[in-house]
């Protein structure tokens, strides 16, 4: 059992607050392009600029990590109420998130895969329906193309055509977001597009920037590995082996992917052999929670680098995304690749199994190869 005393709240409370604060912050970064302490000109209007952003994003947080809280409660498994993490890096004059998430802990012990399928699935799609409606929100209420004018007043001297001669500076970095099928979507059929933005510039543009994420989060939480919300829905579709099977298949796939953008062919020798030999020591040390012999882990690392290394040689157009290998680490080390068994291994209801095969398309729809691009 949870003692749930004053300090237990308390903490709950603080985290939240700190973490609607670090939101705010971040987000009045996205979407006013000014950084509180590298800004003489910030404002206390640029920080509730930034509610736009953290308010919605925090709400299909919270409604995620509820979803997982109540269906826990509602099968009597004893669970913390969510714990929020709040990471801004503005003090070092760096955009952020905001925040690393939520979490809820699971206490009382899951005693059937059904359970285990509930808890898993209520958080996503709980999430996945208030994100859709906080895109809808913000594909049909788009301001004016100007609008872009009062976050870069430097684009307005080329008008509208801006795009024909700010991107072409290398001096100057932005930032693009990348698609996933369901935001393609929704910039297709629901937005104007007089009013469409850039996809260089949707960051400033906080409801479709916060759905974005969104998005994006909801399909990392759905990818079908271990004990990630897509790993209990796999599990309770089809069973503890086959898990096993399809969770560290689409692991090593991940692994792969991530890797495809780090890797680099043509770098001198030297620097060759020095990065090759540290990001293999990453691949080793990263798959030694699989739980294999240290031969076959350190057979797995470096044959992952050679496909990796001769698939960028070979077809050097296709990329990856170097951001994954964080999840990649914390997948292999922490959350682990594999399910537990629960002791009830009774299959599903075959409308639990829809609602399974309904959460695999969302993780499909929802996720993105490279979802932040630096141009």
């Amino acid at each position: 059992m949870i003692e749930k005393n004053t300090r237990y709240y308390a903490k709950k409370i603080i985290l939240f607050v700190l973490t609607f604060i670090t939101t705010t912050l971040a987000g009045s970064e996205w979407v006013t392009n000014r950084i509180i302490f590298y800004s003489p000109d910030y404002s206390w209007a640029d920080f509730l600029a930034g509610m736009h952003y953290s308010i919605p994003f925090l709400f299909i947080l919270t409604v995620h990590e509820f979803g997982h809280f109540f269906m826990a409660k509602y099968h009597k498994v004893e669970v913390t109420l969510p714990n929020y993490i709040p990471l801004w890096l503005g003090f070092m004059g760096s955009v952020s998130f905001g925040t690393l998430g939520a979490l809820i802990q699971i206490v009382g012990p899951i005693k059937s895969r059904k359970q285990f399928f509930d808890i898993g699935i209520a958080g996503p799609i709980a999430g996945f329906v208030v994100a859709l409606g906080v895109l809808f929100y913000g594909f049909t209420n788009l301001p004016e193309p100007e609008y872009i004018f009062e976050i870069h007043p430097e684009y307005e001297q080329y008008g509208m055509d801006y795009a024909d001669h700010v991107y072409d500076d290398e001096e100057i970095m932005s930032i693009s977001l990348g698609n996933s099928l369901l935001f393609s979507w929704f910039e297709n059929n629901v937005a104007d597009p007089e009013r469409l933005p850039n996809h260089r510039e949707i960051i400033h543009y906080p409801y479709l920037f916060a759905g974005f994420l969104a998005l994006f989060f909801t399909a990392l939480n759905l990818i079908p590995i271990g004990q990630l919300d897509g790993g209990h829905v796999i599990y309770g579709l089809f069973g503890a082996k086959n898990h096993q099977i399809i969770a560290f298949t689409l692991y090593m796939i991940f692994t792969f992917v991530a890797g495809l953008g780090l890797i680099t062919a043509g770098i001198d020798l030297g620097d060759f052999a020095l990065y090759s030999t540290m990001y293999v020591g990453f691949l080793y040390f990263s798959f030694k929670g699989l739980g294999f012999q240290q031969s076959t882990t350190l057979m797995l690392a470096v044959g992952m680098f050679v496909a990796q290394y001769l698939t960028s040689y070979i077809f050097p157009s296709v990329t990856g995304f170097s951001g994954y290998l964080l999840f990649v680490f914390l997948l292999g080390r922490l959350i682990g690749v594999k399910h537990p068994v629960a002791p009830d291994d009774t299959p599903l209801s075959t409308g639990r199994k829809v609602l399974g095969w309904i959460c695999l398309i969302i993780f499909i729809i929802c996720f993105s190869f490279e979802p932040l691009v630096l141009e």
